[in-house]
């Protein structure tokens, strides 16, 4: 490679994929974004419409990514990966393929099965590629948004797909902006590739190393350039990637255990915190550099509620984790009941763990409803609970005079567990009783989950006697918090507690976005100064004593 010691400024990067997918919903090019998506006679969408039934009073991870090499079917198994990751994120999904030193990307708004089928996968050939998975909470104008995205400058072309969220990304953009860079899109990730572009560092790896140094927050990301493929890690891990191999000797990253055993890869072990692993036909995997990194501080959630039980993250089976919260519930928070059941999917697991420890069976007294679409037409006559009913059904045989144990991996606002308690009720339970498999999150997140400002989380407004009377069940109990970290034992030291206890590993020096679905990630167009109604100031003391949120939803949607 010749690396530029200087490039033209203003940087532009193209990051049109050059096989558009889909169009964008609409389009929103006025001077105050939010105005025009929700006007003023008309703040909030047309109340006969439910625009999403995903778990809306969960946490919710934004990104999966996937990075494969040396595989002639590589856009195909990075469509596979992407499918075992869409947990991780159902609104927008893309792939970019390298074939003879072209970058070739398709993205598109929506599940990996409705993005991409035969045709568009076979406009994808070539060895290398990557994916991701994108989530949101709002899907209107995002296209532009979707990863991964592809990058051309003066001395080649790069491609990157990100998990995580950097603290620093307003600091950085308005930096960049200042020496005439050009932004395409609202996502932090484009941060990365001015970065990338601008540093004098050589060889290509080492502008990754010089731009990741200016990072500072969560970030597990791939790139592809027209010969290589580059993995790396935060220095404090806070978001899972792992690697495999697959028989052929193909070389797979992925953010989870799960999408290497969907395409028959084997896991060999994590991309290391501050780890950078370069991917070549010359040199093969090669780790070629480690950042400095301190103690890790990985995400506790990803095992409470985000990975699959299937998975391995970390280096521990998250089937077994969750199955330990449950019996530790059962020791610590026993109650005489005849029944356990589970919210499902993410408290299926705690349930059994709690169910096996107490000695009472296990039941499945919720069923859910996978076929619901993302928006719904109520109907006038206004039906109670209408979200949870379409999702969730009661089975009265088991419910009907029984009393209950329900388990469930998490309360955010309490809103959803209330209907859920009061849906069980209807049923014929006799009485109800919560049993949640973490402790009470009293912190927003700020390293690329999807979360509440702490204003809006009921564990930071009530207490848990509180949160029961408003919940309207008999009892409730969390996982203590000491006991998350006794059964880690000598990992314990090693993951992130912010959301519990208010202690920020790496402290958010601004704000972040939320509502409307993230306004600035969702794609809207506009200054960014035009929507500070809707950001929320960061933490300012790292005890966790208090959140100071002076710009705290100026604006409520």
């Amino acid at each position: 490679y010749l690396f530029p010691q200087t490039l033209l400024n203003p940087l532009y990067f193209p990051l049109k994929p050059l096989f558009r997918t889909h169009k964008p919903h609409c389009t929103v090019s006025s001077k105050n974004p939010i105005a025009d998506f929700f006007p003023a006679n008309k703040p909030d969408p047309e109340p006969s419409f439910i625009p999403s039934f995903t778990d809306d009073d969960k946490p919710r991870e934004e990104c999966g990514v996937v990075g494969i090499f040396g595989d002639p079917e590589a856009s195909r198994l990075c469509y596979l990966a992407l499918h075992a990751l869409q947990h991780r994120g159902q609104e927008g999904a893309g792939i970019v393929a390298v074939n003879n030193n072209v970058l070739q990307s398709i993205t598109g708004v929506g599940l990996v099965s409705d993005v991409f089928n035969e045709t568009k996968l076979s406009q994808l050939p070539g060895e290398m590629a990557i994916g991701h998975v994108r989530y949101s909470t709002a899907g209107s104008s995002m296209l532009k948004n979707v990863q991964p995205f592809v990058a051309g400058y003066r001395f080649g072309s790069v491609g990157v797909a990100h998990n995580g969220n950097l603290v620093n990304y307003r600091t950085l953009r308005a930096s960049l902006e200042d020496n005439g860079s050009i932004f395409n899109t609202s996502s932090d990730t484009e941060v990365v590739l001015h970065l990338i572009a601008i540093s004098k560092a050589r060889p290509f790896f080492l502008r990754i190393v010089d731009a990741c140094e200016k990072l500072e927050g969560a970030y597990s990301m791939v790139f592809v350039t027209e010969d290589k493929l580059v993995a790396v890690r935060d220095p404090y891990g806070f978001r899972p990637l792992v690697m495999g191999r697959r028989t052929n000797g193909a070389v797979v990253f992925a953010s989870e255990t799960c999408a290497l055993d969907l395409i028959e890869a084997t896991y060999e072990r994590e991309v290391n915190p501050g780890e950078v692993l370069v991917v070549d036909k010359k040199d093969g995997v090669q780790s070629l550099c480690l950042l400095p990194h301190p103690e890790p501080k990985q995400c506790i959630f990803e095992h409470i509620y985000f990975a699959l039980p299937n998975s391995v993250v970390f280096g521990r089976s998250v089937y077994e984790s969750r199955h330990v919260f449950g019996e530790i519930l059962a020791t610590e928070a026993p109650v005489d009941c005849d029944v356990v059941i589970a919210v499902p999917d993410s408290g299926v697991v705690a349930a059994l763990g709690y169910a096996a420890k107490a000695g009472v069976p296990f039941q499945q007294g919720l069923i859910r409803s996978h076929y619901v679409g993302r928006t719904f037409i109520e109907p006038s006559q206004k039906i109670r609970d209408f979200g949870v009913k379409l999702k969730l059904s009661p089975v009265r045989g088991v419910l009907e005079g029984k009393r209950v144990v329900v388990v469930d991996d998490s309360i955010v606002r309490g809103t959803t567990s209330s209907k859920i308690v009061r849906l069980i009720k209807e049923a014929g339970a006799k009485e109800v009783h919560m049993r949640i498999a973490s402790p009470p999150i009293i912190g927003s997140c700020y390293y690329g989950v999807d979360t509440p400002s702490a204003e809006e989380l009921i564990s930071n407004r009530m207490s848990v006697e509180e949160i029961r009377e408003f919940i309207g069940c008999d009892s409730l109990a969390f996982l203590p918090f000491d006991s998350l970290q006794k059964m880690l034992a000598s990992d314990s030291q090693k993951f992130c507690y912010a959301c519990f206890s208010g202690k920020y590993p790496v402290m958010p020096k601004e704000v972040k976005v939320k509502k409307v679905g993230d306004f600035l990630d969702d794609g809207l167009n506009g200054p960014m100064d035009s929507i500070d109604g809707g950001w929320v100031r960061g933490p300012k003391n790292i005890d966790g004593e208090k959140e100071i949120d002076p710009l705290y939803q100026q604006s409520k949607i």
